[in-house]
C-alpha cells in the first residue's frame, strides 16, 4: 500500500494497459479515475474495481478536446481529492502508408497521442508542483524510439511524446516531481488486435499470417501482457523511483538489441 493516500487518473483506462494500469495502482493503495471517450468501458473498470474494495470512478473525456479535459480534471480532483498521478495513456494507432495517408489522419493521430498527452499534463502538473510531489507516466512505445514502415504519424507522434516527456521532466526535476515514458513493443490488448485486421485487410493475408508476422518482430516470439506494463508503472509511482525521471523506458523483450 505505498500508493495509499494518492489519487491517480489514467487516460484511456478502459481497456488494455490503462485497465491494468488503474488495478496495479489500485492494489497498491491509489484512489482511482479512469477517464476514455468509451463511457461504458471505464464505467465497467469502476464498477470491477470498487467491487473488490478499491476506490475508483470513471470520467469521460476526450483527450484531445481542451475544454473537456479541463471539466474531467476539476471533475477528478473533485473526486480524489488531489491528482498525484498522472498515466498518459490514451491513443490511438492507425497505419497507412505516406503516400496514403491523409491530413485529416495524420492530425488526429497528433491530437489525441501527442496533444492529449500535453493537455492532460498541464492540468495536473501545478497541483503536484504546489505539494512537491507527483508521478507523470507517459504510454509511449518502441515506435517513438525507432522508426517502422506504414506507421509514420504514429511513430511521429510517439517520438514527440518522448521529447515532450524529456523536456518537462528537466523543467520539473527539481520540483518533487517526475516525468517518464514506458516504451512496449507489441502488447496483448485490442489495440494489436486492431493491428492485425489492418494487416489482413492491406496486406491480403490471413489473421493468423497477419499475427505471425508481428511476432516475427519479438525476440521472445510473444506478445507482451499489460500486466508487465502496469508492474512497471507502479515501480515509478514508488518512493524508491524517484531517482527516475526523464526516462524512455523500453519493453521490447530485447528488441533493440537487434
Amino acid at each position: 500500500m505505498s500508493l495509499k493516500g494518492r489519487g491517480a487518473v489514467i487516460t484511456g483506462g478502459g481497456r488494455g494497459i490503462g485497465k491494468a494500469i488503474a488495478r496495479y495502482l489500485a492494489e497498491e493503495g491509489a484512489s482511482i479515475v479512469v477517464t476514455a471517450r468509451s463511457t461504458d468501458q471505464i464505467e465497467a473498470v469502476a464498477a470491477e474495481l470498487r467491487a473488490d474494495g478499491f476506490e475508483a470512478q470513471a470520467v469521460t473525456c476526450d483527450v484531445a478536446d481542451e475544454e473537456a479535459v479541463q471539466v474531467m480534471a476539476d471533475e477528478a480532483r473533485g473526486l480524489l481529492g488531489t491528482v498525484d498521478i498522472l498515466v498518459n495513456n490514451a491513443g490511438i494507432a492507425p497505419s497507412n502508408p505516406v503516400k496514403r495517408l491523409t491530413l485529416e489522419e495524420w492530425n488526429r493521430v497528433q491530437s489525441i497521442n501527442v496533444t492529449g498527452t500535453f493537455l492532460c499534463t498541464r492540468a495536473f502538473l501545478q497541483g503536484m508542483l504546489d505539494r512537491q510531489w507527483g508521478r507523470i507516466i507517459n504510454i509511449a512505445s518502441v515506435a517513438g524510439l525507432r522508426g517502422s514502415k506504414y506507421i509514420s504519424a504514429y511513430c511521429a507522434s510517439k517520438h514527440a511524446q518522448i521529447g515532450f516527456t524529456r523536456a518537462v521532466a528537466d523543467e520539473v526535476a527539481d520540483q518533487g516531481v517526475t516525468v517518464n515514458a514506458i516504451c512496449p513493443g507489441y502488447v496483448d490488448t485490442p489495440m494489436t488486435e486492431y493491428s492485425v485486421v489492418q494487416i489482413t485487410e492491406k496486406a491480403g493475408v490471413s489473421p493468423e499470417e497477419a499475427l505471425q508476422h508481428i511476432l516475427a518482430t519479438s525476440p521472445q516470439k510473444r506478445l507482451i501482457r499489460p500486466e508487465e506494463i502496469a508492474a512497471v508503472a507502479v515501480m515509478l509511482c514508488r518512493k524508491d523511483g524517484e531517482g527516475i525521471s526523464g526516462q524512455a523506458i523500453a519493453i521490447d523483450q530485447g528488441q533493440g538489441n537487434h
